[in-house]
């Protein structure tokens, strides 16, 4: 299945979008003027007018490639996304479903029949089919695995036997294979009888009689070399594989690691399983990288911009009830020192600026140690290093800027006792910000959770309460001082 778009007639996302939405507008306002107009043979007239801009739209979107309908699809409210949905070609159903955000998928399934799934899906390959499958409704997957051949049925088991995070869920069963001991001349006739070669094939997998894998051949190579040579005198032999059980996160680093554009899946018994392909690394990517965008913020989920009000409350709630405990937890913090507060207001106006600080620099750590996690650079015996050296850049930066927000108080209030007060304070603050920032990730990580799933509410939180307790607590014992 070719999906390269044409490029001869690319329009950018936004230009895609802008020509739909001038449609739909026109569309509407027609429909509206017509709707409201009394004369004879409405219904007949309406229809007519319906069907004339629809058509012009139905055009627009046949030119489009399926990804950039998806991005279309995903920038439209509910009522337009399911006009345009019912315009698009039933043959392009699945590579759209395929190209759509989880959210926004959800929402175009659940207005196809049975029928139009199963078409839709019948469309796709088997790594495709396995893509789409956990959102189908299981009647639909056991029609589908019915009308497909034993070959197909066995490889879309197969693929939905493995978690979403494996190297076998992300596998497909298109590629190209040839012996090692026929020639290249042979090998380049076998080519060109096959009508078109997969998607990302930069080289041929050489196998033996039972399916072995015994080494790749580069296109470069079979082109460049002589024909006369056989492919085990040319092939490659040192070659990067993985099993359908490795971590995805693993085998996308690998990718980039070694720049591979493809990279054979082998068995316990080292047979050639499938094939690993750059389009569908980068595509697990992207998701794991949306996800923790998300989770990072307290989101459970992808959510669908247009969805529901009570929809967007249940993917919410959860972090958000979690920040309202930790603020009334930071509330009483300050409620311990109102007496402080009372003796001198100056502490109430002050108080945000540590604790925004404190915030905004656990932040930054935490990022850099997800990031770390997620590209597997923290080992268990650099781990003391890095949490030295993060507590070193906390401390110069509580120095650095604790002066100058010191220096601020004493110009602002005359009190040079409150600008020593906010320096401490605000060094106290980041150091804590510091060790926070590192061990919250680490921990969940040792423990076995994702270490990006709500780890800025819990950053600002402790950053927030101890920032207050912090400097309320300092300016509670220099108080003779600072009357």
């Amino acid at each position: 299945m070719d999906d390269t778009p044409d490029t001869s007639k690319y329009d950018s996302t936004e230009d895609n979008l802008n020509r739909v939405v001038a449609l739909l507008r026109k569309h509407h306002l027609v429909e509206n003027l017509v709707h409201k107009q009394d004369m004879p043979r409405h219904e007949l007239v309406e229809g007519l007018v319906h069907k004339q801009h629809l058509a012009e739209l139905h055009t627009v979107l046949d030119d489009m490639h399926p990804a950039d309908v998806a991005r279309v699809l995903e920038a439209l409210p509910l009522d337009d996304r399911m006009l345009v949905w019912d315009l698009v070609k039933a043959e392009r159903d699945g590579e759209i479903l395929l190209e759509v955000s989880d959210a926004v998928r959800e929402s175009l399934i659940r207005s196809m029949d049975s029928d139009e799934l199963l078409a839709a899906a019948e469309t796709l390959d088997t790594d495709e089919i396995a893509d789409l499958a956990p959102d189908l409704p299981q009647d639909v997957i056991q029609d589908l695995l019915e009308s497909l051949d034993a070959q197909k049925r066995a490889r879309l088991q197969s693929a939905l036997s493995y978690p979403e995070d494996r190297v076998g869920a992300l596998m497909d069963y298109d590629m190209v294979t040839i012996r090692a001991d026929v020639t290249l001349e042979v090998a380049l006739r076998y080519l060109r009888r096959l009508k078109e070669l997969p998607d990302q094939t930069d080289k041929l997998f050489v196998v033996d009689r039972d399916g072995g894998l015994k080494g790749v051949m580069p296109l470069q190579r079979l082109l460049l070399q002589d024909p006369e040579n056989n492919v085990a005198d040319v092939m490659a032999e040192e070659v990067v594989t993985f099993h359908p059980e490795d971590d995805a996160t693993d085998a996308a680093q690998a990718f980039e690691r070694y720049d591979l554009v493809s990279a054979p899946v082998v068995d316990a018994r080292n047979r050639l399983v499938g094939r690993l392909t750059v389009n569908a690394v980068v595509d697990y990517i992207r998701q794991e990288s949306d996800s923790d965008m998300l989770s990072i913020a307290g989101l459970r989920e992808d959510e669908d911009i247009f969805s529901s009000v009570w929809k967007s409350v249940q993917n919410r709630w959860s972090w958000l009830a979690i920040n309202l405990v930790t603020a009334f937890i930071a509330s009483r913090v300050i409620g311990l020192f109102e007496n402080t507060i009372g003796k001198l207001v100056a502490l109430a106006a002050l108080m945000p600026i540590i604790a925004g600080i404190g915030g905004n620099s656990g932040n930054q750590t935490i990022t850099m140690i997800v990031r770390a996690l997620a590209l597997g650079q923290i080992h268990p015996d650099s781990a003391r290093k890095l949490f030295t050296k993060e507590i070193g850049v906390a401390a110069l930066n509580g120095l650095i800027w604790g002066s100058v927000v010191g220096l601020f108080a004493y110009m602002l209030y005359g009190k040079p006792a409150l600008g020593l007060v906010m320096m401490g304070a605000m060094t106290l603050n980041l150091l804590l910000a510091a060790v926070m920032g590192v061990s919250i990730p680490m921990l969940m990580h040792k423990f076995g959770r994702d270490p990006a799933v709500g780890s800025s509410v819990l950053i600002t939180a402790v950053t927030d309460s101890g920032g207050f307790f912090i400097f309320l607590g300092l300016a509670t014992l220099f108080m003779a001082y600072l009357g």
